[in-house]
């Protein structure tokens, strides 16, 4: 129907192999043209592409090692009390099973506990505000 239609002046069979060599090399020159228009030729493969290095930075290993020793000499100048709230915090325990550990007389209470035992840390690391990250 296409042939009828768009190319009436092709009678013989012998001009259909020109014709669809012709409209091969039309197609092939505006997938050319699309490909550089939109720079996927100029484009690198993800494979050719070096991968970045995954070991650590050296400088933020030593930025890390820096405040890892901050915080645990902040850790050992707190008072008792606010280091058995960070060491049960980080066992996982619920404000509820802190105030029955600790024996507090409310849930209020602890959260009054948690809120000063954190301004004192961050107040002995010199308030970086580093130790909430």
């Amino acid at each position: 129907m296409l042939l009828h239609t768009k190319y009436s002046q092709v009678g013989a069979i012998e001009e259909l192999v020109p014709l669809s060599l012709r409209i091969t090399r039309f197609k092939i020159a505006g997938l050319r043209r699309k490909t550089h228009r939109r720079g996927e030729d100029t484009q690198l493969s993800v494979d050719d592409l070096p991968l970045a290095d995954p070991g650590a930075d050296p400088e933020e290993c030593a930025e890390r090692q820096e405040l890892l020793e901050r915080l645990s000499a902040a850790l050992r100048r707190l008072g008792p009390r606010c280091r058995e709230m960070f060491r049960l915090k980080l066992q996982g325990k619920s404000f509820s099973e802190i105030q029955r550990i600790l024996g507090a007389g409310s849930i209020n209470t602890v959260y009054t506990w948690d809120f000063r035992c954190r301004k004192e840390l961050l107040d002995l690391m010199d308030g970086d505000g580093e130790a909430g990250q």
